[in-house]
């Protein structure tokens, strides 16, 4: 009578202690309805010249493996990454370099176990019916087996130079692993809480002439500069200078009632949510629009966001017009602008520390 933990057609538990490694790969694979139609060793005879060859490309895919993801650590430690505000280059090569070596990592690493398969363990052909069934111990025992004659078959154990070569593309890609994650989590963005605006900087349009009150009509927009070196090209500077419609009033936030001038104000064209410049202006409603996604904020209430993911003011830059009777900025932003992170000042007390950098 067959025990109850025993499927039909299996050998007892018995029999199974005494059955080699091959036997229980056979067995289970007749158990599981595989039919092994064709079954032939790559080297019948092992430390042939040809399997020596083969054994060495494998190992060289392996090898190029563990150095690229090696390669691919030191990049992300050693390449600037940083974004330097006036220097575009300074991190340039940070994303191309980390991203090449890991996908010729894992390039490599795809290509050696194709190699493997094709190259080194044996060729084989099987058929297997789909069943359900609960695992007993038979199962158990067979897949067991199945898994270390799989190891057994690539050779490994016996083949020093694809072992090295594998524990090094293991040991590779386990740091890279470990590394970038960790990595991106302990490195910390920068950049953002001062810009070249400071008292008695000219604002400027993109074709280098100095901005006049006159030059713009009531509820009209212009995006100004500084007018510093690399001021056009830097990605901090870009400013909202706005005109009021004539009866417009500005409920102004605690410590800004004088940032502005006459019916003229200027804000950040930087997004205070993801970045994206803010370049939308609905001079009927008094409400600017960014058209990533869709914040907006009302210059009413001194570009307070109403609507969308933002979630704090565009920060306004107090301006002045000097003597020649052209704009400058009366002092610089007294927040850090763009996006919020986790250690932006938001505290209005320290603005001098801001301003000193």
């Amino acid at each position: 009578m067959t025990p109850p933990d025993q499927a039909p057609g299996t050998p007892p538990a018995d029999d199974l202690e005494r059955m080699s490694r091959e036997d229980l790969v056979n067995a289970g694979a007749e158990a599981g309805d595989v039919h092994i139609v064709h079954r032939e060793e790559r080297f019948p005879e092992p430390g042939t010249p040809v399997e020596k060859r083969a054994e060495r490309q494998v190992a060289l895919a392996f090898g190029i493996t563990g150095l690229a993801a090696l390669l691919c650590c030191v990049a992300f430690i050693a390449i600037p990454w940083k974004f330097k505000v006036g220097d575009n280059n300074s991190y340039r090569w940070f994303t191309p370099a980390v991203g090449l070596t890991m996908g010729i990592s894992l390039l490599s690493l795809g290509i050696g176990m194709v190699l493997m398969a094709k190259k080194l363990m044996p060729e084989e052909v099987t058929v297997q019916d789909r069943h359900d069934m609960k695992s007993d111990e038979f199962d158990l025992r067979t897949t067991g087996a199945t898994l270390t004659q799989g190891l057994a078959d690539t050779g490994v154990a016996r083949r020093n130079v694809l072992k090295t070569s594998i524990a090094l593309g293991g040991a590779g890609l386990g740091l890279m692993a470990v590394i970038i994650p960790v990595g991106g989590l302990i490195k910390r963005p920068t950049g953002l809480g001062t810009t070249p605006w400071a008292a008695g900087v000219r604002l400027i349009q993109v074709d280098g002439r100095r901005v006049r009150p006159a030059d713009l009509q009531p509820g009209s927009l212009a995006t100004v500069f500084p007018d510093v070196p690399d001021g056009l090209h830097r990605s901090d500077t870009p400013v909202m200078l706005i005109r009021l419609r004539a009866g417009s009033h500005i409920t102004h936030r605690e410590g800004q009632g004088n940032f502005g001038w006459g019916d003229y104000i200027a804000y950040s064209k930087i997004c205070t949510h993801l970045g994206c410049p803010v370049s939308l202006y609905e001079q009927q409603t008094n409400r600017i629009l960014c058209p990533c996604h869709q914040s907006q904020f009302d210059i009413l209430l001194d570009a307070k966001p109403i609507f969308g993911p933002a979630s704090r003011p565009l920060p306004s830059l107090p301006i002045e017009v000097d003597k020649d009777g052209y704009f400058v900025a009366k002092g610089p932003f007294i927040e850090p602008i763009g996006p919020a992170y986790w250690e932006r000042r938001n505290d209005y007390n320290e603005r001098n520390t801001n301003r000193n950098g």
